[in-house]
């Protein structure tokens, strides 16, 4: 079992960026890739972006291209999204999420392990 812990949500004008991080434990976690999900109220939890392993594939929705860079630290147990341009839209619960599967099999949001979820308010 993987336990995962976000944390760097909150309140930010739109325009404005914010870096979440997930940080992954539990003896299972080797060759996991990690990924980001979110939630706006109301509305059924999306793919954000995944990361393979190895650090190497990246996978992004559309709405946060060019906007939100996933990454994950050398020792492979924390990943961030590093999200700029905020817009009101991308105000959701963000998920991190780890899985042994492929970082691209990550987008059905098929996984195993979610984190409890970090709150991202983004104001006009």
């Amino acid at each position: 079992q993987v336990q995962l812990v976000e944390s760097g949500g909150g309140s930010v004008q739109a325009g404005g960026s914010l870096r979440l991080s997930c940080a992954a434990s539990g003896r299972t976690f080797s060759s996991y890739a990690m990924g980001w999900f979110r939630q706006a109220p109301g509305k059924e939890r999306e793919f954000v972006a995944s990361i393979s392993w190895s650090g190497g594939r990246k996978y992004y929705a559309d709405s946060v291209k060019g906007r939100f860079t996933i990454s994950r630290d050398k020792a492979k147990i924390t990943v961030y999204l590093q999200m700029n341009s905020l817009k009101p839209e991308d105000t959701a619960v963000y998920y991190c999420a780890a899985d042994p599967a492929s970082a691209s099999d990550i987008v059905t949001g098929n996984v195993g392990s979610w984190g409890q979820g970090t709150q991202v308010t983004v104001s006009s």
